[in-house]
């Protein structure tokens, strides 16, 4: 969803540097389906991406369109995987999710009532 020359510039590597291409993709992948997962709702890049019902309305209700908040918590998300690439660091403290990611994300969140 993100790309792959984006979440590059983010993490400071050459764009010509293709040994993490994969894990890079790999992580991208995961930070969009933590973003769907603490939102309750589907991404989408782009409005025109959101499905169609047969009158030409949103199919999807709580269809939530990628925006600068929701890159910038990928992003970090990303950096943060590709920086420890463990759950656990011995002799630091860490938490599993960068707080600023909590917070760009929390607002999108959909509630069931």
């Amino acid at each position: 969803m993100l790309e792959l020359d984006i979440i590059k510039q983010h993490v400071r590597l050459e764009p010509d540097f293709e040994v993490d291409d994969t894990l890079l993709d790999t992580y991208s992948n995961a930070a969009r389906r933590l973003v769907e997962n603490r939102t309750g709702r589907k991404l989408y890049a782009t409005a025109a991406q959101i499905p169609k019902d047969s009158d030409g309305n949103a199919a999807d209700e709580n269809a939530l369109v990628l925006d600068d908040d929701l890159v910038t918590a990928m992003l970090l998300l990303i950096g943060h995987w590709y920086v420890n690439r463990e759950s656990v660091v011995v002799g630091t403290i860490t938490s599993e999710m960068p707080m600023a990611v909590q917070s760009l994300i929390e607002p999108y969140r959909f509630f069931h009532f």
